[in-house]
């Protein structure tokens, strides 16, 4: 797709904990003439800012009100539970929501996972972020249950997590405007759904290789000949010897 309706280039928004960098790779391989431009968003504008055609795509965390937006699922994570490493969960290898009943257990105000309130004890007042929420775990006032995306990303020294059953999980999926597929849209889902770069799916052609796809798929010219060419003479075809006449005694 060539011309003055081609972008400049493909604008990718995605949400905390969602790591787009090898898709990026292959894009910048593929396509080296247009720049992929990141931008990071929070998870409460992820769809908002794709449905107002501030980006072309974004990466974001399900569910979503899905009203005028494609959502293709790409993978779910992991849910865990982030503790202090001197508390009794960190000598587990699997938790589960009975194991922090008694605890207090935060629920961050941009909380990506489906559920009214987290299970054990609620806290006094909800942390504003989930970056805040990790200070107060490490300060010793509750336990946090989030992806494990979001744990790695706030990783800290005095803080470890642990998978645990019962909860939510958290997944994340590709979500573009309902009526704008266009060609670079279609190219960056090809990369995602991990198709090769020689699929007819995903990827744009040049006037060249569509010739040469054409002339691929005419169909073969006929052996028959045709209408006024010169026969052979009479007798020489399939004649043994070369086709010589053998002379008679």
């Amino acid at each position: 797709m060539t011309g003055p309706d081609v972008p400049l280039s493909f604008k990718l928004a995605y949400v905390p904990g969602v790591t787009p960098s090898k898709w990026v790779r292959i894009w910048n391989e593929r396509s080296p003439g247009v720049p992929l431009d990141l931008v990071q968003t929070t998870a409460a504008e992820a769809a908002a800012l794709v449905r107002d055609r501030e980006v072309d795509a974004v990466l974001l965390r399900l569910p979503i009100d899905r009203t005028g937006l494609h959502a293709i699922p790409l993978y779910t994570e992991t849910t865990v539970v982030v503790v202090p490493k001197d508390h009794v969960v960190a000598a587990a290898d699997e938790v589960t929501v009975e194991d922090i009943a008694d605890d207090v257990v935060l629920h961050p105000l941009d909380d990506t996972l489906d559920w009214e309130r987290p299970p054990g004890k609620p806290a006094l007042d909800r942390p504003a972020t989930t970056a805040d929420a990790i200070e107060l775990v490490a300060a010793g006032v509750g336990l946090l249950v989030v992806p494990q995306s979001l744990a790695r990303l706030h990783h800290r020294r005095d803080l470890t997590y642990r998978p645990i059953s019962g909860t939510p999980e958290s997944g994340v999926a590709l979500s573009w405007p309902e009526d704008e597929t266009t060609d670079l849209m279609e190219q960056f889902i090809g990369i995602v759904r991990g198709r090769t770069v020689n699929s007819t799916r995903g990827r744009q052609q040049t006037p060249e290789k569509q010739a040469q796809d054409k002339q691929k798929q005419a169909p073969a010219k006929s052996k028959r000949p045709q209408p006024g060419a010169r026969k052979p003479p009479p007798g020489r075809r399939g004649a043994p010897n070369g086709g010589k006449r053998r002379r008679r005694g």
